[in-house]
């Protein structure tokens, strides 16, 4: 192949393309040039698990046991958990727990919860004690938890110390430790008492003690507060990084921004899947049998919500029978009131993913969302009822279609802004599966609105 003659970083790329087109070329060229694969590893775990990722979990498994523990550790910890975890259960235990004793706890934590539960304890039970005792701890916290997020790697002072002295303290530790923009100050029962950042404490006088550059009783929280709320104090208060604390204040650990950002992706697309029913967790590593599970019951709801709609148009069976052209005009209304309540949604669901709306906000925001609904409605009533007029040679069946479409429109962006709400309200995810219902209500005023209007015009 002429790969071999790529510069290292087009190496790389080649074989993310060639691995997620040909997986089998790929795993043919990295066991024959191991070379390669080693040089690949080294400049950039990152595309190393991408390679990965693409590949059968045996051989991945392959790939990883070929590198050294650390090598190793640096590919699994850029890769999906879930990901990570397949491969891992392709190895000896052994060997699985050297490279996970080589992660920090956090992410070691992360991937040993993936495991499937008779994987995860023969596992924990080749790792170092006190390494195992750490990543259990940190699996009791729920995973969506600043508990579950956390890093218990960080740089503590005792707050009497000088900035002096602490710069000195943070250049042993500097080996040990990748985050250190912040620096917590810590009273003798390890309770949090401030946080200095880096930048302060270089600029401090030596002899200035920390208590004078610190900033006294930081923004913390507890270990069950959620993700969300994490990720609004980030970005409130413009943060790096954000204490862990217990009930006596005693510091557990940190948040960082770079967990935050993955939480809020992941966040995001955890809202998407469930506005359509999918499993909140599910992802394409996700079992079948666990996907079928979490999906099938809102199939089943969407199932009935499209037989009601079945019934509904049944009953206007005259009207369609003597004007046959309405069955043609129909999807039309049903699907520009689905698309303009699934706009009003996505704004809702957008506002309510950075904060509560207030009550007070509520009417304001159906009152918007019936207006949006309203003006729009006129305009794509009118169009619409324009050219079906024009088509059909009939203006009643223009008038009726233009009438619907401005019902249809205000109906639609009222439910697709208001159910999210309720959902709330009743304290339950927003998201949840707000689609299927919202498209349920459009349908049945789209296709029972407009016969209804055809039936009392024509």
């Amino acid at each position: 192949m002429k790969l071999r003659l790529l510069r290292p970083r087009d190496l790389a790329l080649a074989l993310r393309r060639m691995a997620r087109r040909r997986p089998d070329e790929a795993e043919e060229y990295l066991d024959t040039h191991p070379e390669h694969w080693a040089s690949l590893v080294e400049a950039d775990p990152h595309d190393a698990a991408d390679i990965l990722e693409s590949l059968e979990d045996e051989a991945a498994a392959d790939l990883i046991s070929g590198l050294d523990t650390g090598a190793a550790a640096d590919v699994l910890e850029e890769m999906h958990e879930e990901a990570a975890a397949d491969v891992l259960e392709e190895m000896q235990h052994g060997a699985a727990a050297d490279i996970l004793e080589e992660l920090a706890p956090d992410e070691a934590a992360d991937i040993v919860g993936e495991l499937e539960p008779e994987a995860r304890r023969a596992v924990l039970e080749e790792i170092e004690t006190e390494k195992a005792g750490d990543i259990l701890e940190l699996l009791a916290y729920p995973p969506d938890s600043a508990g579950g997020l956390m890093s218990t790697e960080l740089a503590t002072l005792p707050a009497a110390l000088g900035a002096g002295e602490a710069i000195e303290a943070l250049r042993r530790l500097h080996e040990h430790l990748e985050h250190l923009a912040y620096v917590y100050v810590v009273d003798p029962e390890e309770r949090l008492v401030g946080v200095v950042s880096f930048r302060e404490l270089v600029f401090a006088r030596p002899g200035t003690a920390l208590e004078e550059v610190m900033v006294a009783n930081p923004v913390a929280v507890r270990p069950e507060t959620d993700r969300e709320e994490v990720a609004d104090l980030v970005q409130r208060y413009n943060l790096m990084a954000v204490p862990v604390v217990d009930r006596a204040g005693h510091l557990l650990g940190m948040v960082t921004i770079d967990d935050v950002i993955e939480e809020i992706q992941e966040e995001a697309t955890e809202d998407i899947a469930t506005m359509v029913g999918a499993g909140k967790e599910e992802t394409i590593y996700t079992p079948v049998a666990h996907s079928v599970r979490s999906r099938l019951p809102w199939t089943a709801v969407n199932l009935g919500t499209a037989l009601l709609v079945a019934a509904v148009v049944s009953h206007f069976e005259p009207i369609i029978g003597r004007l046959t052209v309405l069955a043609a005009y129909m999807p039309v209304v049903a699907s520009v009131g689905g698309n303009s309540g699934a706009q009003s949604q996505a704004v809702v669901i957008r506002a309510m993913a950075v904060g509560s709306i207030p009550a007070h906000w509520v009417k304001r925001v159906a009152l918007r969302s019936a207006l949006v609904g309203f003006f729009n409605g006129i305009a794509v009533g009118a169009l619409s009822g324009l050219i079906a007029g024009l088509f059909t040679r009939q203006p009643r069946i223009g008038m009726v279609i233009a009438l619907a479409a401005l019902a249809n429109l205000v109906v639609a962006n009222l439910v697709g802004s208001g159910i999210p709400i309720i959902l709330e309200k009743l304290g339950k995810d927003p998201a949840l599966a707000s689609n299927i219902f919202m498209t349920m209500i459009t349908d049945l005023v789209g296709f029972g609105g407009f016969l209804a209007i055809a039936t009392a015009l024509l």
